[in-house]
């Protein structure tokens, strides 16, 4: 098709429309065709379509006359746009994809030091066992963390931390999907207050320039505008998991070893494997050697038994119970933990804990580096936090720099740990291969903004503000950012969309931009594939949960939230627009 366009197509019919017509075509080929049934691969589908566009723009040129004419004349194109870091950056936002990238690899480092685990565990100790208090004070230090760290990143370790918390607490399985649909509002929604939180949030404030070429949507903005909309929207998932858990608790007494030391316990496994497990991998590894008793054993796991009281308690053979144990710990360790469970099931509660206090003396030794880990992994994000304030002051430093910086400083203490280093690296490159596809669209929408095609927009909007209510305006730009998020991926509407705010008065674009962030955020969790923090839980639930999940039961369990959610955004929007 690029080759007809560009050899064949004639001029008269290329034009700004045709460009927009392309663009439309990707984006809905991404939700109809690499979604629900064909499975096309995004990145097919994008880079494919990006060589049609780029034909399109050629001939666009030739018609207008901005076709470089001379070698001299493409070579200086080519080195003001394809040799520059801000030449890339008009392009395809190369600053906020590489933020993207270093941000990352930060998280998968500090993800190695299994702290929130532990901080879970310790919380649950705190609230004595009660299950909601512990899971709202949790999903809080996950949302003021997805608005520095970014909620793709962070989503992945809350969703195997609140499992581990449910699984204790033998939360049904309808719950559990649940709070995982939940887990994707508390990373988009709940982590907008400041730009680095959300892909979307970035691209909106760098295509929001003013006349001196700085951003209009600085700190400040977000902390104003975003912050009590992200409040707002954590009251809502806290009643949601209040209503769901009172008075649930866990019994505290009765968790055995591995499930008190579930940070220690995921150290050895990435150490020794290069891999975390869940109990349910752990079992489904093992599938044809426990043949009839696997769907027993995964049912007593599901039901919030631990592993090893499970397998005792369906009558595993004891060479295979230690070499299921020995996949969560070590083949030294396997023994004594078959015993420790052994006793447990027996109820030997004196030598349960003889070699309860074995067990710890060992594995504080064995997981002792996880000191080192744990001090400069938090070095690594303060010094993170530090360049983004020294950004802040000045964009002289690319915003990339901050977390790229931090997450070295915070690999030193996993250095000389090869397969820990490797599984950080692996966890990295496979979440920011969700991002990949945007390179093309980015490519694609930057041309389509030099066709002029945005000016319509803009003067479209420029008018509807003299004559429609901006609350009314406000309300539509949150319903249809939240609509188009749905289906087209928060990140290409949020590149589209922020466009036509150019040349509002600052007000009205502060009022938009809220608007239309609150939009692309719930909009992203609508749907399986609105964002990549949808993605990656839809993926947990179908992997670890519920392998009959589909994406239609997700809009039908995740629709009842976000209306109650848009319904508080949309009042508070309207409120705001009363006070700008």
């Amino acid at each position: 098709m690029a080759v007809l366009i560009a050899t064949v197509l004639p001029l008269r019919f290329v034009g700004p429309g045709l460009l927009a017509a392309e663009v439309l075509l990707t984006v809905l080929g991404l939700f109809f065709f690499g979604s629900f049934r064909y499975q096309l691969h995004k990145n097919a589908l994008t880079y494919g379509m990006a060589v049609v566009v780029l034909a399109t723009y050629a001939r666009f040129c030739q018609r207008v006359g901005r076709f470089p004419q001379t070698s001299t004349e493409l070579a200086d194109l080519v080195s003001r746009y394809l040799l520059s870091f801000s030449g890339l950056d008009q392009l395809i936002h190369i600053d906020t994809l590489l933020f993207i990238l270093g941000l990352t690899l930060l998280v998968s480092v500090l993800s190695q030091t299994r702290l929130l685990e532990a901080l879970s565990l310790s919380l649950l100790r705190w609230f004595d066992g009660r299950v909601a208090p512990t899971l709202v004070v949790l999903c809080g230090v996950v949302a003021l963390l997805s608005g520095v760290l970014d909620g793709v990143s962070m989503i992945g370790l809350l969703l195997r931390t609140l499992a581990l918390i449910l699984f204790m607490a033998g939360a049904p399985l309808g719950k559990m999907r649940r709070v995982m649909l939940l887990c994707t509002i508390v990373t988009t929604v709940c982590g907008m207050w400041l730009a680095y939180g959300e892909p979307p949030n970035l691209i909106m404030k760098a295509n929001l320039l003013g006349a001196d070429g700085e951003p209009l949507l600085s700190d400040r903005y977000f902390l104003h505008y975003c912050l009590p909309l992200a409040l707002l929207s954590f009251g809502v998932i806290a009643w949601q998991l209040l209503r769901l858990f009172w008075g649930q608790r866990v019994n505290l007494a009765s968790l055995d070893l591995v499930e008190q030391h579930a940070a220690e316990f995921r150290f050895l496994q990435a150490r020794r494997h290069g891999e975390v497990f869940s109990d349910v991998e752990v079992i489904e590894a093992h599938r044809e050697a426990l043949g009839v008793q696997y769907v027993e054993l995964v049912t007593h796991v599901q039901r919030g038994e631990s592993l090893g009281e499970g397998m005792q308690q369906i009558g595993v053979p004891a060479p295979l119970r230690r070499q299921l144990l020995g996949m969560i710990s070590t083949e030294e360790l396997a023994l004594r933990l078959d015993d420790y469970f052994g006793a447990q099931a027996a109820g030997d509660a004196e030598r349960r804990e003889a070699l309860g206090r074995a067990i710890k003396v060992e594995l504080q030794a064995l997981a002792s580096p996880l000191r080192r880990f744990r001090a400069l992994g938090l070095l690594g994000l303060l010094l993170f936090v530090a360049l983004l304030f020294v950004h802040a002051r000045s964009h002289v430093l690319p915003l990339f720099v901050a977390p790229l910086l931090g997450a070295l400083v915070a690999a030193l203490g996993l250095w000389s740990e090869k397969k820990i280093r490797r599984l950080a690296l692996t966890d990295t490159a496979h979440e920011y291969a969700e991002y990949l596809f945007l390179i093309p669209l980015f490519l694609s929408i930057t041309l389509l903004l030099h066709s002029g095609f945005f000016v319509e927009l803009q003067s479209l909007l420029h008018h509807a503000t003299q004559t429609v209510d901006r609350g009314a305006l406000a309300l539509l730009q949150l319903v249809g950012c939240t609509a188009l998020s749905a289906i087209l991926d928060n990140n290409v509407v949020a590149d589209f969309a922020s466009r036509a705010l150019t040349g509002l008065p600052i007000q009205l674009i502060y009022l938009f931009a809220t608007a239309q962030i609150a939009g692309y955020a719930a909009g992203g969790c609508w749907t399986h594939i609105g964002s990549a923090q949808s993605v990656v839980a839809f993926a947990f639930i179908h992997r670890d949960l519920d392998a009959a999940y589909t994406p239609v039961a997700w809009i039908k369990d995740i629709t009842s939230i976000l209306f109650w959610l848009v319904l508080v955004l949309g009042a508070a929007l309207v409120l705001l627009s009363r006070l700008t």
